[in-house]
């Protein structure tokens, strides 16, 4: 397959790295388009008042092109203008932490792979939990077997498909559950400190209280230890509610 491969980490990450060797070593033709600094909770913002550049990153055996952008920026830019042909699939991660629940609005991730699936290919978001990732060459080599064992031609269109690891060995995960989304939300907590100068300043804190999570979520499943995949779709229509607003128009 023809593989394009983003995150929002950046182009040099650990969990870009693993996935990369370990498409490569499945037999897969990869192009990696990345930001060139960490994009992380970006969602799916795109730069429009600033131009895009790319520096060219090699290592071996790593080319990969590296926007000085948003990973939404990363998959438009190269489905437009950097890729010399189109893929059969867009990969996006390893990330660095998960993207359950309410990670999914936030995450450049999942962004960069729903850009993808709006655009008609085929994408995939993988994460682990693990917040400061340097190993995830197990997981890679799980997750390029598990995108051979999936019919991407059978999915349907603007559809993403949302993987999380536990920060487990391969070893001790449980297996792999489909599930839906946890409903439950981050309760946020605001650190307010001063700086140097005196300042006041605040740095975002917060949890998914467990008592919330929905048991068989993404989210409580992954903290049990299974590897948890949830079909995304993105048509926010509330289209049980359409009748609500009958008789307010002219």
């Amino acid at each position: 397959m023809r593989i394009l491969l983003t995150n929002d980490d950046g182009i040099q990450a650990a969990g870009l790295a693993a996935i990369h060797t370990a498409l490569l070593e499945a037999g897969h033709a990869v192009h990696v388009v990345a930001p060139v600094t960490e994009q992380s909770a970006v969602g799916h913002a795109l730069t429009v008042f600033v131009p895009l550049r790319v520096k060219e990153f090699r290592k071996s055996d790593f080319f990969g092109h590296g926007v000085y952008g948003t990973p939404t920026d990363c998959v438009k830019l190269a489905l437009s203008r950097l890729l010399p042909e189109k893929p059969d699939l867009v990969v996006s991660g390893i990330n660095a932490g998960p993207n359950v629940g309410p990670d999914i609005l936030y995450s450049g991730t999942v962004a960069a792979a729903t850009e993808a699936a709006h655009l008609g290919f085929p994408a995939l978001a993988l994460s682990m939990e693990d917040f400061r990732l340097t190993d995830a060459r197990d997981q890679a080599r799980h997750a390029a077997g598990l995108i051979e064992r999936i019919d991407w031609q059978r999915l349907p269109p603007r559809r993403v498909v949302n993987v999380n690891y536990p920060n487990l060995p391969i070893a001790r995960i449980k297996g792999l559950r489909v599930c839906p989304q946890t409903k439950a939300v981050w309760k946020d907590c605001y650190d307010e400190r001063l700086d140097p100068r005196g300042n006041l300043y605040w740095w975002l804190q917060g949890e998914i209280p467990p008592e919330t999570v929905d048991a068989g979520s993404d989210r409580d499943l992954l903290s049990q230890g299974y590897i948890t995949l949830t079909p995304l779709c993105f048509d926010f229509t509330d289209r049980e509610h359409l009748g609500f607003f009958d008789g307010i128009g002219d």
